[in-house]
């Protein structure tokens, strides 16, 4: 028997090695959408598994149907970029991409397409617009999907430009649609991109929603630890588990990991509240991206702790609308949510602690949080 597989929170995952929320129906609704040739915002807070979740609707997709090309690029690297080099930049990630694609399917590069490929220049959206236009004409067989991870790293001169260019595709009448398809995947919806908001250059896209784990994710994914390695947990357990995180992948998958690696809990044992409440301090204690990106976010201006603090505190509340920025970017972000009653929350209790630390360091008296 192998090594037993563990929970991961820093990347992608792998089902090969990491214990994973499969995501069926959410992954069967995106792939609908792109054999519809929809152009898409994929959207979720950082650390929610949106990188992983676009990989396997690819790989799904292409293995299910040959015809269909997947292109899978990443903008990070192109934050503070200088816009001039981006095109140029962009042009050789798209070569690349495509030789791959060739190279994982077994096939050899036609060669009018490697001649293409050697040859072709991007060094402005006019120049792209040529460039997938004669993509299109070489790869008649193929429908190309482009996925954009991390689209907000894009140079905010180049923003509007590159939008407005994929609107044209994707509004032409020319035979063959390239790309077929679009998923720009990011922290961001594109509407709220930072480029002239008096003209809205991408409003042919559809809004794909990730959302957090259910309670039934999370017990799928504590089950399959169970099966494994025969160690239960406490129904008592899954569901506050899921309670104090609202099912954000990032928090659920560090709480097991603390349960399981690190608090040497013995395997012979039931893991309980008790554990639970030992991993619970530990994480709201220690020194991790996600609880430091959340507490950067808040800390940032005073305007936000008030109105943080009246969200969670104020017997008025605040209204959810996102037409006021402020509401829209704490949604964005993950840090607030709507209620059921149309007004704003703390997206989970983890949060709401970590807010209250941040605000109200000298005034917060120990409680059993996870309760």
């Amino acid at each position: 028997m192998g090594a037993a597989k563990y929970f991961e929170t820093r990347g992608p995952v792998d089902p090969a090695v990491h214990y994973v929320v499969s995501r069926p129906v959410e992954l069967s609704a995106l792939i609908h959408r792109i054999k519809l040739g929809r152009y898409l915002v994929i959207f979720a807070p950082r650390q929610t598994g949106k990188t992983t979740f676009f990989r396997w609707a690819l790989a799904a997709l292409a293995a299910a149907d040959t015809t269909y090309f997947p292109i899978q690029l990443n903008f990070e690297v192109y934050a503070g970029y200088p816009a001039a080099r981006f095109y140029p930049h962009f042009a050789k990630k798209l070569r690349d991409a495509i030789e791959r694609g060739f190279r994982t399917r077994g096939i050899a590069l036609p060669p009018p397409l490697a001649q293409f490929l050697a040859n072709a220049q991007i060094a402005d959206r006019v120049e792209m617009l040529d460039f997938f236009e004669a993509l299109g004409q070489h790869l008649t067989e193929y429908r190309v999907v482009l996925l954009i991870d991390e689209f907000d790293g894009i140079p905010s001169e180049a923003v509007q430009g590159f939008l407005h260019a994929l609107r044209h595709i994707y509004i032409s009448d020319i035979a063959v649609r390239c790309p077929y398809s679009v998923g720009i995947v990011g922290v961001k919806n594109v509407a709220q991109l930072n480029y002239d908001r008096t003209i809205s250059p991408f409003n042919i896209q559809e809004e794909f929603h990730l959302p957090n784990f259910t309670l039934a994710q999370v017990e799928e994914l504590l089950g399959q630890y169970t099966a494994e390695v025969g160690q239960p947990f406490a129904p008592e357990v899954i569901e506050t588990l899921h309670r104090q995180t609202g099912g954000q992948p990032f928090l659920v998958n560090r709480l097991a990991q603390l349960l399981t690696q690190e608090l040497d809990i013995p395997k012979t044992e039931t893991v309980s509240l008790t554990h639970f409440a030992a991993a619970h301090a530990t994480l709201v204690a220690e020194d991790n991206v996600h609880i430091n990106h959340l507490l950067r976010h808040v800390r940032r201006d005073s305007l936000t702790g008030n109105i943080l603090m009246k969200i969670a505190f104020s017997e008025s509340g605040i209204r959810f609308n996102t037409d006021n920025e402020l509401i829209s970017e704490l949604s964005i972000y993950g840090i607030i949510s709507e209620g059921a009653d149309g007004m704003c929350e703390i997206a989970n209790p983890i949060y709401l602690y970590c807010i209250m630390q941040a605000f109200l360091p000298a005034g917060i008296e120990e409680m059993q949080w996870f309760r």
